[in-house]
């Protein structure tokens, strides 16, 4: 891979993991409702579960959905429907969690499984494949885009639990953070639209 070419797939990965999507949104939410430090492990949960998916995909797994549509579109509706569930405890939440009431936000595991159903993970790692890995050297451009994605997929993430961390003092107000919380239910089912057409 030319240094031209791993220069554009870092830019790729930078852009596709730092715009809106589900991952990011629900980092946003979970900034204001429980803090950057608390929201961790929802965050390295997302970089180690796209890698896995990454990886996956390019060494054959994408290949062999595409065979199997049907797998596929079931996969997309999965990760819609826990989508819309997520929003829906986003949208009804009204207290700041200080680590009290039962509150938590996604743990690791859940958010590294969670990028097996998200539909944006799977768009970004199918096309990341499809267009920076080389047949000639194919194993070694896998490696090379899980190795972009993992440079900058949780520095990118991590600004939307940050910018979500920085409001939580304005958003202590209930009014405030119950409006911010059903915008961002809505926002979260919204960004599922371009994926699931």
């Amino acid at each position: 891979m030319s240094l031209e070419t791993f220069l554009a797939l870092v830019l790729f990965a930078f852009t596709t993991s730092i715009t809106p999507g589900p991952n990011n949104m629900m980092l946003f939410a979970s900034g204001v409702n429980f803090g950057f430090t608390r929201t961790v492990p929802h965050m390295l949960g997302i970089g180690a579960g796209f890698l896995s998916l990454l990886i996956a995909v390019g060494l054959g797994l994408g290949a062999l959905l595409q065979t199997l549509p049907a797998v596929y579109t079931a996969l997309k509706f999965a990760g819609g429907a826990y989508l819309v569930w997520i929003a829906w405890k986003i949208g009804t939440s009204r207290n700041l969690s200080d680590g009290k009431a039962g509150a938590r936000p996604m743990t690791f595991l859940g958010a590294a499984a969670f990028q097996w159903v998200n539909p944006k993970a799977w768009v970004m790692a199918v096309t990341a494949m499809a267009t920076y890995t080389d047949p000639d050297y194919y194993l070694r451009t896998v490696l090379l885009v899980g190795i972009a994605f993992a440079a900058v997929n949780v520095p990118s993430v991590s600004t939307w639990a940050g910018f979500g961390s920085a409001l939580r003092e304005w958003l202590s107000v209930p009014a405030r953070l119950k409006w911010f919380n059903i915008t961002m239910a809505v926002l979260l089912v919204a960004s599922l639209w371009p994926m699931l057409k």
